[in-house]
């Protein structure tokens, strides 16, 4: 029987920033685009439905957020990531790195320290700068295969940088860590010794893999609630990215005012009417579409592993604890950074994030988004293995 993840859908000529670009990115209308965080999955039914209702409704006005929505996410949260939420706590905003921007202009001023890890996804450092406000790097360290925190690097830059705000990827994008509860604690405590404000963007929370523990960290600790602001949005979830509608939680009354104040300025609290749908029915009827979907994608991700442990033995990669994002050591090939999306275009005929952009503990690295249809991913590896063996070929 086929399973509904294994169909595959032609997305070319639809505007689709993954398919419709690969010649402008890749140099090659041929490339297959395994790179931007989009999955090729059909979206949940119950969505599409209640996307359709709203069209055949035939009146595309304005829209607010009602009770029932407040109501879906309370509960979705409650369930899945033991959050107490009132409506009173949660905000909307188009995207997270939105949020991430309002947090920068609401809790800062220009010239103030930002910290991200790194590597980490690229808008974070993009964010900071454009606001000009100062960016302060701390490396991830590599132990037992994934990325650790370097506390001692961080506590020593929150010292010498007077850090205002950090922006925590959790999990992470792009190593696919879940960082662990006492991780968090850790963390978090370091951040209320030196009065950081942490900003933890979840958006790939719900992407967890059989026996990981995922643990939002302001519900570890009711004192943290004055110290961490959470992002979140059903859009990774649920595959919605085009709907454009994410989730702010706070709990701390100042901390609220001051992002609604920013809100005001930016504008930046409207949200369309099918990011208020879209969210409302994925999180109130998605539940079992996300189950089967987390089934595949561990099949996926286990053949994804495997590929690399018997045809790439020598090549080190992260196996994800969550999202559907394979991160993977390329220096084997002995290719500059700057050389390597377009080796990969030219030999592979694929389409890969290479690392660089994530930061300079990115170099060497490329990114491979695995939530594809099996097949699809199959043909994915054999052209990286190809990569592999032409650069090896040439080597002799």
């Amino acid at each position: 029987m086929l399973n509904q993840f294994d169909e595959q859908i032609d997305r070319r000529n639809t505007a689709s920033i993954k398919w419709d670009t690969c010649e402008e990115l890749f140099y090659s209308p041929d490339v297959l685009p395994m790179w931007i965080a989009d999955m090729d999955f059909r979206n949940p039914e119950p969505v599409l439905e209640a996307m359709k209702d709203v069209i055949d409704q035939g009146v595309l006005g304005y829209s607010f957020p009602c009770d029932s929505l407040y109501t879906a996410i309370i509960e979705w949260q409650k369930e899945r990531h033991a959050l107490e939420l009132t409506k009173e706590h949660i905000l909307f905003s188009p995207g997270v790195v939105s949020s991430l921007g309002l947090a920068v202009q609401a809790f800062t001023v220009k010239g103030e320290a930002v910290m991200i890890h790194d590597p980490v996804y690229p808008p974070f450092a993009h964010i900071v700068e454009i606001n000009e406000r100062k960016l302060v790097r701390s490396s991830l360290l590599i132990k037992d295969g994934k990325y650790r925190m370097d506390l001692v690097d961080m506590e020593q830059k929150f010292k010498q940088q007077h850090i205002k705000l950090f922006f925590l990827c959790h999990p992470h994008n792009p190593g696919g860590r879940v960082w662990s509860r006492e991780e968090l604690i850790e963390l978090i405590e370091l951040c209320r010794q030196y009065n950081v404000l942490v900003i933890s963007d979840e958006i790939h929370g719900d992407l967890i893999y059989p026996s990981i523990e995922f643990v939002s960290p302001v519900s570890i600790k009711k004192e943290y609630r004055e110290t961490i602001v959470t992002l979140t949005s059903v859009t990774k979830t649920f595959n919605l990215a085009g709907i454009k509608n994410s989730m702010i939680f706070v709990y701390d009354e100042e901390l609220k005012e001051k992002l609604e104040k920013a809100q005001e300025k930016l504008e930046l609290c409207q949200i369309n009417t099918f990011g208020l749908t879209g969210t409302e029915a994925a999180l109130r009827y998605g539940g079992p579409w996300l189950q089967e979907l987390m089934a595949y994608l561990t099949q996926s991700r286990k053949m994804v592993c495997d590929f690399f442990d018997q045809n790439l033995p020598n090549v080190f990669y992260m196996v994800p604890e969550a999202t559907y994002l394979c991160w993977f050591n390329v220096s084997a090939l002995g290719l500059k950074d700057t050389e390597l999306k377009e080796y990969f275009s030219d030999i592979g005929k694929i389409g890969l994030n290479d690392g660089l952009p994530y930061g300079s503990s990115g170099a060497q690295f490329m990114r491979l988004n695995f939530a594809a249809p099996q097949s699809v991913v199959q043909e994915g590896l054999e052209r990286i293995k190809k990569v592999f063996d032409t650069a090896k070929q040439t080597a002799r």
